[in-house]
């Protein structure tokens, strides 16, 4: 099979849950026998120099990026409340992006194209005037719903703005949802989400897969003190967000005053001013590291605090997979069927997060035993090769026109 991978911004490095899912799905593809090509936005917010790849990035047949200005400027976010388009959508149309996909499917022919994000949905026009390709959506998320609840945690004046703006994003995925010919939601959540706002066309579940190969755990952080580690793009409003409230309403009235030995580390890339220039005691901010396993492997207890978000987060599964602790919210662990207190702790409220560090602190050797649990449950659930092979069958029943009936992937 002849799959094209579009993608929104560079699927390398593996720094944020996009890169993640686009990365190991077409690794999953490329090492079950099929030809994956890559045609990627390079752009200014997440702009990657591609004579930088690593040597065993080789599954794809054939990479070619187009550079695309995204950056958020301030007169034309404005100008865009005069406008019914989507500004979310707007700032990844671009004419010369739409230009090489329409070289590429002149010269090549392809069986699938796999449009990784709502973002990419611009440019089915060009698909089906040069095509008659299958064009799937990798739904990462339910997009509006992320905006949705970020305003809901914003400021007054970015509440104000987002408010403004996200229903038209959300006017766009609905009035879109039929566009495509087969939706991989990347949980059963949002497949259920996205039938509740319309969708008739096929739909099937294909969630996040790492290949487990690739993480080693280190088991020695259980023998030292209990620390914790939280990592993830902190561009990502989300994020900035969750650990936010984490530091202003869990840590620094709770955690920090319980457990006088207790430490808390900080990593990701891009960071705000206000983190890059935090001062707590205990809190120790570590700006961007070269590999997120290693980071994790240091501490035993990986916290996710997440308010706000959709699809799954691929950094609990890195956790997971190399043998951590995960302490999420509930929010953060969607699209995870992890249970509480058998792979996964679950805490929402500054009382609940401070009930389950102190069961950590009261576990002592035992807590070793949660990281292996999380370790076999990635393995058992979320392997890459296992969630590609079942894809595959789905694209090929629909190349095939037979019908696609099963939700699950």
């Amino acid at each position: 099979m002849k799959i094209l991978q579009l993608c929104h911004k560079f699927p390398w490095p593996l720094k944020d849950g996009a890169a993640i899912a686009s990365t190991y799905m077409a690794k999953a593809f490329a090492e079950l026998g099929n030809e994956v090509t890559l045609l990627s936005m390079n752009t200014s917010k997440h702009w990657f120099d591609t004579g930088d790849l690593p040597h065993d990035f080789d599954h794809y047949a054939a990479i070619q990026t187009v550079y695309v200005d995204n950056h958020i400027r301030p007169l034309p976010a404005l100008l865009n409340l005069f406008s019914k388009k989507s500004y979310h959508v707007e700032r990844f149309e671009n004419a010369d992006f739409a230009r090489a996909l329409e070289a590429m499917l002149q010269s090549h022919r392809f069986d699938v194209v796999q449009l990784e994000s709502l973002y990419l949905t611009p440019y089915i026009p060009v698909i089906r005037k040069h095509s008659g390709v299958q064009v799937v959506l990798r739904a990462h998320n339910v997009e509006h719903e992320i905006w949705e609840r970020v305003a809901e945690n914003s400021n007054p004046l970015k509440k104000w703005y987002l408010q403004e703006i996200t229903p038209r994003l959300r006017q766009y995925e609905v009035e879109h949802l039929n566009e495509y010919d087969l939706v991989a939601g990347i949980s059963a959540r949002d497949v259920e989400q996205f039938r509740a706002l319309g969708l008739r066309k096929p739909a099937v579940v294909a969630p996040i897969g790492l290949d487990c190969r690739d993480y080693t755990a280190d088991y020695s952080s259980y023998s030292r003190p209990l620390s914790l580690s939280f990592i993830g793009s902190l561009d990502w409003m989300p994020n900035q967000e969750g650990l936010k409230w984490f530091l202003d309403e869990v840590w620094t009235p709770a955690l920090a005053p319980a457990f006088p030995e207790l430490t808390f580390h900080i990593a990701g890339r891009t960071a705000p001013r206000w983190l890059r220039q935090l001062d707590l005691e205990r809190v120790h901010f570590h700006g961007e590291v070269a590999s997120s396993p290693d980071f994790l492997n240091q501490h035993s207890v990986m916290v996710v605090p997440l308010r706000s978000g959709g699809g799954m987060r691929a950094k609990i599964l890195e956790g997971m997979a190399v043998g951590k602790v995960v302490l999420s919210t509930t929010v953060g662990m969607e699209g995870i069927n992890a249970r509480h207190g058998k792979e996964c702790l679950l805490a929402d409220t500054p009382e609940e997060f401070l009930t389950a560090i102190r069961w950590c602190y009261s576990q002592k050797a035992r807590l070793e035993d949660l990281g292996r649990k999380a370790q076999a449950f990635c393995h058992d659930h979320y392997d890459n090769l296992a969630v590609g092979k079942r894809l595959l069958a789905v694209y090929g029943n629909l190349i095939h026109k037979r019908p696609v009936l099963a939700e699950g992937c």
